[in-house]
Order: C-alpha cells, then structure tokens, then sequence
C-alpha cells in the first residue's frame, strides 16, 4: 500500500495541478492500493514545520520504504514515477 502526503500552499494554480496530477497517478497506476492526504500548510502550518517542508508543493511518500520527496506540480509522470521507486515494468504490467 502506498501512502502519500501532499503539501500545498492554498488554492493555487500549481497547489491544484500538483494535486490532480498525484490524484491521477493514485487512481491510474496504483488503483486502490495509494492513500493520499492532502495537507494546506496555510490551514496547518505545524505539519509543514514537523516536516522540515521548506517549498511547496512537495510529496512525501511515507510507504512503503523508503521515504522520498519531490518538490514540483508533479506533471512529469516518468520523473514522478522514478522518485517515488514505482515500477509498473513487473510481470503483471509487460507489454506484448
């Protein structure tokens, strides 16, 4: 199961883009197995600091391990899916 937590600075152009972006990578790559939060550092900005986040919007994948961040409106899929370490090239995903 993968989990995500997405920080976003308000309703922004880039803040919407990043989150439709991950949403689309959730429900078209991962199915049901991702779980996303989506966290305003504007409405909570102690999560942002915990966090040590210092650009938005960033994604952190929490699980499964290892813990990676990206910074960006996450729009380039193969770059995105590189950092995250997900691998759709598996026996279940080859192409004939």
């Amino acid at each position: 199961m993968y989990r995500f937590r997405l920080f976003v600075a308000g309703e922004t152009l880039i803040s919407r883009r990043a989150v439709n972006n991950v949403r689309r990578l959730c429900e078209s790559y991962l199915g049901g197995e991702a779980e996303l939060q989506v966290i305003n550092v504007q409405q909570e900005p102690q999560l942002a600091e915990l966090e040590r986040i210092v650009a938005t919007p960033t994604l952190v994948k929490d699980a499964p391990a290892p813990r990676v961040r990206m910074i960006g409106d996450m729009s380039d899929l193969d770059r995105l899916m590189t950092v995250l370490g997900i691998d759709l090239s598996g026996p279940d995903n080859e192409q004939s």
